[in-house]
């Protein structure tokens, strides 16, 4: 099997209401679907969803990065050959995870559709319960928050994710009104997304919210500052989760030699696909942290990916991949019996495209022969 072509769709995404984190705004989410086609007629669906202040890549890029290096460098290559996909698109470009993501999860669908499989089967098989989904909360007043918080506790959400960083002064008062509004019985977990820069004020929030029973506090520190986290831990027994900090398999075991976290957050547009986060998993899991599967909010095609291998991993114990209930509309048809998802047993990553739908929200496409 060779792939013959492919086609570059660069689509915007509505959300239902604005996602507001510390590094910015969005409205709508950019995403680039990639579908790849093989000389046996089969065809893959992948995505990336970059993001300039985490991967260093925006849409333009990626669809460079496909068009000039990696798919040129597939000529040729069998994309069952998840090994060598990977091997040939490292030789022709360093980093871009989220562009490498898209031709990793595209070449996975392919795999599932030959075998007849679906993805979670070929990385090992599924666990008996669906993976469950938290409601993310973008950082807002107070009081928002909390009419928020009860109305995804209505909806059938059992854990919410906040969003902080931006203003410290006001991220204890939006912890304090979430937990007065949902009361003891739901999980809150919190993310800075690197907000609060230093470790000193790190120590000062954390052991604010802490009376709130908070699950874990998620990069609450700049990622490229890997031995503050070794600064933090002697302060707090808080639970502390790595994200933005951990991308390659260097970074990680930074933190496992410091012993300075208890999670990290593997997301595939970070390092490159399924393959590659599926060997971080098992390196955390084998240096004693937890992991979770995260995205960038990303619609059904690439949040089924990572909903695949964390079926499919035992050490992955929580994912956040809450793109598609966030969506006012997107292509994909993933379905959320909250709080869980449900991921089917058809072949590949199991998701119809709308493609009405697809070409309503796409912005430019690209075909490439890659023969």
């Amino acid at each position: 099997m060779r792939i013959v072509s492919a086609d570059i769709r660069v689509i915007e995404v509505p959300l239902k209401v604005p996602f507001i984190v510390s590094y910015a705004r969005y409205d709508v989410m950019p995403s680039v679907i990639l579908r790849l086609r093989t000389d046996t007629g089969l065809v893959g669906y992948g995505e990336a969803v970059p993001d300039e202040h985490v991967t260093g890549e925006n849409v333009d890029g990626v669809v460079a990065a496909l068009a000039t290096h990696l798919l040129p460098a597939l000529r040729d290559t069998d994309p069952r050959n998840l090994n060598l996909v990977h091997e040939r698109m490292g030789a022709a470009l360093v980093a871009n995870g989220a562009a490498k993501a898209a031709v990793d999860i595209a070449c996975y669908d392919l795999l599932g559709k030959h075998a007849g499989l679906p993805v979670h089967a070929l990385l090992g098989g599924r666990k008996p319960e669906a993976p469950m989904i938290a409601k993310v909360l973008s950082i807002l007043p107070p009081e928002e928050l909390a009419a928020q918080a009860r109305e995804a506790v209505e909806e059938g959400f059992t854990h919410l994710k906040m969003k902080l960083g931006s203003d410290a002064s006001h991220d204890i008062a939006r912890v304090r009104a979430v937990r007065e509004a949902v009361g003891p019985g739901v999980g809150i977990r919190v993310d800075a997304n690197q907000g609060w820069r230093d470790v000193p004020t790190a120590r000062r929030m954390i052991a604010a919210i802490q009376p709130f029973d908070i699950d874990w506090i998620e990069q609450p520190i700049a990622a490229d500052d890997l031995l503050g986290f070794r600064r933090l831990r002697p302060h707090t027994d808080a639970v502390i989760m790595a994200d933005e900090a951990v991308i390659t398999e260097g970074d990680l075991a930074r933190l496992v030699l410091d012993e300075s976290v208890d999670m990290v957050n593997l997301k595939l547009m970070k390092s490159g696909g399924i393959l590659p986060c599926q060997r971080l998993a098992t390196q955390a899991a084998l240096g004693g942290l937890s992991v979770q599967i995260g995205s960038m909010l990303e619609t059904s095609v690439s949040s089924a990916a990572g909903y695949h291998l964390a079926l499919a991993h035992r050490d992955i114990v929580s994912t956040e991949l809450s793109g598609p209930v966030a969506f006012a509309i997107e292509p994909g048809d993933l379905r959320f019996p909250l709080p869980r998802v449900e991921i089917t047993d058809r072949p590949g990553l199991g998701v119809t495209l709308d493609f009405d739908t697809l070409d309503r929200l796409t912005v430019t496409a690209k075909e490439l022969i890659v023969e």
